[in-house]
């Protein structure tokens, strides 16, 4: 079973490389590109004039080319995390990873380059001539003692940023996470006891920083696989462990953990020992950052010292220290001032920003991004969440700040403070919108029950809901054709070993089934005979009888038939004790961030009360996305210009809602392009209730939305995420046929957050 599992997760990852087209990344052009004129401007004659703005003062760059806004990622894959030395080639789909991270997190174009050279002074010397071409470099996976000699030769010529972030990322998430371990634990820098392994790049980086934080050097005892580094030792020693080297007899880990404050672990599984933990000081701090498989598991350490604060390399335990929470963002703030380098103010300005993070008083952001926990600065929570929606803004422009105030900024901000806010504001423009929802989902287990069960695309998302959620899935179908085709699709799953399945054609519960049906319907002309024949014909009111049983909280349909079809036996079923649909609503994610769009399926030509309702309902699913919503209600009609059916019907609904006296954003009637434009709209009518760009819009009929909707997904490139049933309180949702695995993945996380999270 686990053999399969993972030949199956294998494939995935294969897959997700190679198709719809191979790799991560792609180049596109930000400028039009449509006639003559255009093409004129872009190349001869007019790029001259780029040319020699640029050649007057090199600063210009920054103004008329990408070079502001472009990382390398560098490596020659000489030590790959997990992998060693792969060389160059094999490490390209991990350069892409990174650059597909810079590009998610904090919007940063990048390029990975991959370099067949293993002396590091060439290595070195490649890089500083690439400088012309990007405005920092991200060195990455380059073994010690090569990493060092070649990022120093690269500050030294160089004057743009160059940041080798498994040294310098590891040790600011670090630093972060011991300046919030020793608060909780009440002790300080200057005072502490250091035991450290692993003597890598990693390792060195951050012991080198937590002296910068207060660390004596006496009080740092460094041990790598030989043992103790100490005074007279040769064997696989650097310059760097030299730094460390004790004059001491001891020569072991065990022999020098008594009384540690602090473990700090960038080594390998099970180095440290629960015996070895005994030994350590009162309130331990143990950072065993190994992975897959730590130093030690946080289970064993509290063992012997329940009162220990860990961190671990891990998503699945408290306090992961992960990378990602800075590198993104330090070379966001660096970029944006034109910094010359990557100095040790803003390294600690950065640490600072992540630290200070964690120990705020949750902001409203984040707690929308990650509803069910509890995000409570102490032991379990001493550094931010990785998509914590906080981080852009804070870190990078505690970053700027620190990089104007040491000098090294060309490019100084007016305002850190406005700059700070606009950051704010584009943190949701990626597809890692969806994230806050899984990670809700995470929370609690539910049982979601999918209503075309002999789909390959159920089966698939079924399969990825059991790797990646805790989410049970309930399929119905015949189990001898869903086991041929999970099995002719490569997948591990199978009925009743995996996952719970319905057999329409023979279940134990159809009686139960039948009757439930009878009892809810028999008033309506359903008598036992047709309710007999649909609860073995009908899978989608065979789910929603389940979910009025409390059999599965929640269904998913639709990847076949109309969807009016489906809506009919959902709302038959289920539209009960005040529930009743109120609209579908569709979020299709594009390049520049979420827009939403209702109601797409529920309401042909829906009455202004139904309109209103869609928009309240459109703002309160919105706000789990943890996105404010900003509504406009569109129509023919712009702002009672002209006196239509449809303009009458959002006028009327405005009224509405100007009466029910909500708490959020809108206003209408209005044109698409108003909506999208502010400039435009307060041209057209000054003062608007609206502020910026819409990000929700509501239609007076679903021909519109739908419309729009379709047109956005096959134009614009967008990934749909939906439709969301608005009104039935998480227990019904009603998918399209064009559904994709994915899509029908996100809809399971959506399903799989309970209401309470987001009502």
């Amino acid at each position: 079973m686990e053999d399969r599992r993972q030949d199956s997760a294998r494939q995935d990852a294969l897959d997700y490389h190679e198709f719809p087209r191979p790799g991560k990344l792609e180049i596109r052009a930000t400028k039009p590109m449509a006639n003559g004129r255009d093409l004129s401007r872009a190349y001869s004659p007019g790029v001259a004039e780029a040319c020699l703005e640029i050649k007057a003062d090199p600063t210009n760059a920054a103004r008329f080319t990408s070079r502001g806004n472009l990382v390398a990622v560098v490596s020659n894959g000489s030590a790959v995390l997990g992998l060693g030395n792969i060389g160059a080639l094999a490490s390209k789909p991990v350069m892409e990873g990174k650059a597909v991270l810079f590009k998610k997190f904090a919007n940063i174009d990048c390029f990975d380059i991959e370099v067949n050279e293993s002396d590091p002074e060439k290595l070195a010397e490649i890089v500083c001539a690439l400088e012309p071409t990007f405005g920092a470099i991200n060195l990455e996976d380059i073994k010690a003692p090569d990493c060092f000699i070649v990022e120093r030769l690269c500050r030294e010529r160089m004057n743009i940023p160059v940041f080798h972030d498994d040294q310098h990322g590891t040790a600011i998430v670090v630093g972060a996470a011991a300046t919030n371990a020793l608060h909780v634990a009440k002790k300080k820098f200057d005072e502490i006891k250091v035991v450290s392994t692993g003597g890598g790049a990693a390792g060195i980086a951050c012991l080198d920083m937590l002296l910068k934080l207060g660390v004596k050097r006496e009080n740092v005892w460094l041990c790598d696989i030989h043992g103790l580094v100490h005074k007279g030792r040769h064997e696989d020693m650097t310059e760097q462990k030299a730094a460390y080297a004790q004059d001491t007899d001891l020569r072991t880990l065990d022999q020098v953990i008594g009384d540690a404050d602090l473990f700090l672990g960038l080594s390998g599984p099970g180095v440290l020992t629960s015996q070895m933990v005994a030994k350590m000081a009162d309130r331990p701090i143990i950072f065993a950052l190994a992975n897959p498989t730590p130093e030690i598991l946080p289970d064993d350490a509290r063992s012997v010292k329940p009162d220990a604060i860990i961190a671990t390399g891990r998503s699945d335990f408290p306090n992961q220290v992960n990378n990602v929470l800075c590198f993104p963002f330090i070379f966001r703030g660096a970029l944006d001032v034109g910094a010359t380098t990557i100095n040790d103010e803003m390294e600690l300005a950065c640490i600072e920003g992540i630290a200070a993070l964690a120990r705020a008083t949750t902001a409203a952001e984040a707690a929308a991004a990650y509803r069910g926990e509890t995000l409570t600065f102490g032991p379990e929570y001493l550094i931010p969440k990785p998509f914590d929606p906080r981080l852009m803004g804070v870190v990078s422009s505690a970053v700027a700040r620190a990089a104007m105030e040491s000098g090294v900024a060309m490019r100084p901000l007016p305002d850190v403070d406005a700059y700070k806010r606009t950051l704010d504001g584009s943190v949701f423009r990626s597809a890692m919108i969806m994230r806050p929802v899984f990670e809700a989902a995470a929370t609690v287990e539910r049982r979601i029950v999918f209503a075309e069960g002999e789909d390959e695309r159920v089966l698939r998302a079924a399969n990825a809901m059991l790797e990646e959620t805790t989410d049970v899935p309930i399929l119905i179908g015949r189990p001898d054709v869903i086991s041929v085709r999970a099995e002719r699709a490569g997948l591990p799953i199978r009925p009743e070993r995996d996952f719970e399945i319905v057999n329409p054609e023979n279940d134990p519960r159809y009686r139960d089934y039948w009757e439930t049906y009878h009892q809810l319907m028999a008033r309506q002309g359903v008598s036992p005979d047709i309710a007999r024949a649909i609860m073995r014909t009908n899978t989608t009111a065979i789910a929603s009888v389940m979910v009025h049983r409390g059999e599965a909280h929640s269904l998913i349909c639709g990847t076949f038939g109309q969807y009016s079809w489906h809506l009919r036996y959902v709302r038959e079923i289920l539209a009960r004790g005040g529930l009743h649909p109120v609209g579908a609503l569709s979020m299709i994610i594009l390049e520049d961030g979420p827009l939403f769009i209702a109601d797409t399926q529920c309401h042909n030509d829906p009455t202004p009360h139904q309109i209103m309702e869609t928009v309240v309902g459109a703002a309160r699913h919105v706000g789990r996305f943890g996105v404010t919503p900003k509504i406009a209600l569109c129509s023919h009609s712009q702002f009672g210009n002209l006196d239509t059916y449809t303009g009458r019907k959002m006028r009327d609904a405005m009224a509405l809602l100007d009466q029910g006296n909500v708490d959020f954003m809108y206003d209408g009637e209005m044109h698409v392009d108003a909506a999208l434009d502010p400039a435009l709209r307060e041209r057209i009518f000054p003062g608007s209730r609206l502020e910026g760009v819409a990000n929700v819009l509501v239609f007076p009929g679903t021909d519109a939305a739908s419309g729009v909707r379709n047109a956005l997904k096959m134009r614009a490139n967008g990934l749909e995420v939906g439709p969301i049933l608005m009104g039935m309180g998480n227990r019904a949702h009603i998918v399209t046929p064009s559904i994709t695995t994915r899509g029908l993945l996100n809809m399971s996380a959506i399903a799989g957050t309970p209401v309470a999270h987001y009502s």
